[in-house]
């Protein structure tokens, strides 16, 4: 699984309450109803560590230039 994987599937679990990002193939299992508020967080979740992503790639940036 790749860090982008994990990732999205941390937040997943942790904001929506989806126990995998993974298709099983059954709509029971890969259809979930979900609040705004769950979906708002989850969304906030990303957009934040997107942003820390970001922080990060330039600070390796500024140290080697």
């Amino acid at each position: 699984m790749s860090p982008l994987d994990t990732l999205l599937t941390d937040i997943a679990q942790r904001h929506l309450r989806i126990e995998t990002l993974e298709s099983r193939r059954r709509d029971s299992l890969d259809f979930h109803e979900v609040s705004v508020l769950e979906l708002r967080d989850a969304l906030e979740a990303a957009y934040r560590a997107g942003t820390e992503h970001g922080r990060k790639g330039k600070k390796r940036n500024a140290s080697s230039g």
